[in-house]
């Protein structure tokens, strides 16, 4: 046999090689498609991918989710996503099926007081925004790509076993996962928990989701329609709208005020089934830094005026009592609280209290809402939502209001931090839906949280933390927003679901209170044991639901 000479040979390996590497590029022959636990936050560097097989329990107008995790050595190329109906024994379907990427986001500044239980990503990549559209994308290599599928239960469903089948498919590749879940013999009431998340309907967040037209326009409206149906997804049912959304002049015999683009607002928040309870946004604010003194807006005027200011008592005198006869006129008096100014304090609370009582002279009816750091406004609040662990500090002095016919919620926001409950990307799924638990827990009647929306860099595709400039307080990781915005539309996130999810958890345990209270309270206690102390099992938690929806059922 002839030898092959040294030049041919390199020739021969070269050409060997570009075969290997393109096959490499047009295949993945290595791609394995994984179903893991919901509850688990993949990371683009995951590597150990732990298979989870178990049916998920739900409800009758519940959701279910379900989680894939898709990864290769080698690139993936136009990869495809594509999930069926689910099926039962007896030919029922479910058709409600949704497929998309969930796309991973930067938390570029770590939360200051983190959980002991805080997920950590060495990229500093999270996975949070599902990009459910149909929309074929390129995976690279050695990066692992988690898949989420997302099932609307109808409530007149059967009970049985559903399954159904995740199909990804792209060059060289064609996978599939099968999933399923079981109805209960128990339909959903509707959500019992008030829900509120303050969304932002200004210049700057109306241009994430469309370059064309102004404020006012088809187009903004569409906005704010798209807005509504990401609060429907989510068991919202309370919405602040901007006060600012009533505009004044002065006319021949004193103020006159524009309603039509609230009530435009207020009407399609309405016809999208969101709208169970209408909050009006502050009319008030600080006058300087954290602790100073609270005044109030007045057209014409670029700073705060102090309550007692002549102008300012005027242009109020005019204002609330329009606004209650419009509400009033529109039937929507009975929905209507009003907040004064955002979060007082003992520092500044007299002042809160001296706009609140002038409001309340000039409409006694009207139901005062606010986010507060503070007890000491009894006689003015109506529904009281303390910051979680101020909740915690004061938890009896709460109690003591609801005896007396007030409402308590409460909310999160940049805090409280450490170990308690909260929704930053950096926590794990679990947690942020145990924060309805723990609303049940100790007899909270809804939740508050300020940032639906509010984007605040030029790409929230990208990242994901702020930070205040005037205090310095870090904004942790998807403390600003939970949907995520594209021309023309918005995108849901795994949190988000976790939360529409919490708010169902808290609904069933409300209708096993009224079956059995004992029996609720102890199954919620045995998952939340304190104010910041819950088990964080994933295994365990289902359990716990499947104990409801078992007692339910009895």
């Amino acid at each position: 046999m002839k030898p092959i000479q040294g030049t041919h040979l390199l020739s021969v390996l070269s050409s060997f090689a570009s075969i290997i590497v393109l096959a490499a590029c047009c295949s993945a022959p290595d791609a394995r498609l994984t179903r893991i636990d919901p509850f688990e936050k993949v990371l683009p560097e995951s590597s150990w991918l732990h298979e989870y097989t178990e049916i998920e329990d739900v409800a009758a107008g519940e959701n279910a989710v379900f989680q894939f995790a898709l990864r290769s050595v080698s690139d993936m190329k136009d990869v495809k996503l594509e999930v069926s109906s689910l099926k039962d024994s007896k030919g029922n379907s479910i058709d409600d099926v949704r497929v998309g990427f969930v796309d991973f986001v930067h938390v570029g500044r770590t939360t200051p007081d983190p959980a002991r239980d805080a997920i950590r990503s060495v990229t500093l990549m999270y996975p949070d925004p599902i990009c459910d559209d149909s929309r074929p994308r390129d995976i690279p290599g050695g990066k692992t790509q988690p898949l989420w599928v997302s099932v609307k239960v109808p409530r007149e469903a059967a009970p049985g076993i559903y399954s159904g089948e995740v199909s990804v498919k792209g060059k060289g590749i064609s996978l599939k996962g099968s999933f399923s879940l079981k109805v209960w013999d128990v339909v959903l009431e509707e959500p019992m928990l008030d829900v509120t998340n303050w969304f932002r309907s200004d210049e700057k967040a109306f241009r994430f989701f469309s370059k064309d037209g102004e404020i006012g326009s088809e187009a903004y409206w569409e906005y704010i329609r798209a807005v509504a149906r990401q609060m429907k997804e989510c068991h919202q049912n309370t919405v602040m709208v901007p006060v600012s959304a009533i505009t004044s002049r002065t006319g021949d015999e004193g103020f006159e005020f524009d309603f039509s683009n609230f009530d435009q607002m207020v009407g399609i928040f309405m016809e999208e089934g969101v709208l169970k309870r209408l909050e009006v946004s502050h009319i008030g604010g600080r006058m300087g830094d954290w602790s100073s003194q609270f005044g109030v807006k007045v057209p014409g005027h670029d700073k705060l005026l102090p309550i007692e200011n002549p102008e300012a008592r005027s242009y109020y005198a005019a204002f609330i009592p329009a606004l209650n006869a419009h509400l009033e006129e529109k039937g929507w008096d009975s929905i209507y609280c009003q907040h004064i100014a955002d979060e007082p304090t003992r520092d500044n609370y007299q002042s809160y209290i001296a706009i609140a009582r002038f409001v309340k002279s000039l409409a006694p009816k009207t139901k005062i809402i606010e986010a507060c750091h503070s007890h000491n406004l009894a006689d003015v609040v109506d529904i009281w939502v303390p910051q979680l662990n101020f909740y915690a500090d004061d938890y009896d002095f709460y109690c003591e209001r609801q005896a007396l016919g007030d409402e308590v919620w409460f909310y999160t926001c940049l805090a409280p931090q450490g170990n308690y409950a909260n929704r930053f990307i950096e926590q794990p799924l679990l947690k942020t839906r145990l924060l309805h638990w723990i609303g049940f827990r100790y007899g909270a009647t809804g939740y508050l949280h300020w940032g639906l929306n509010a984007w605040r860099v030029d790409n929230p595709w990208y990242e994901t933390t702020g930070i205040n400039t005037e205090s310095g307080n870090v904004l942790p990781g998807g403390d600003c927003w939970i949907v995520y915005p594209g021309q023309g539309r918005l995108y849901g996130s795994i949190r988000l679901e976790a939360m529409r999810d919490g708010v169902a958890d808290y609904t069933l345990l409300k209708m096993l209170e009224r079956k059995d209270p004992a029996l609720a309270k102890e199954i919620c206690r045995q998952t939340v044991y304190g104010w910041t102390t819950y088990d964080m099992s994933a295994d365990h938690f289902r359990t716990a639901r499947r104990a409801i929806l078992q007692a339910l059922c009895e």
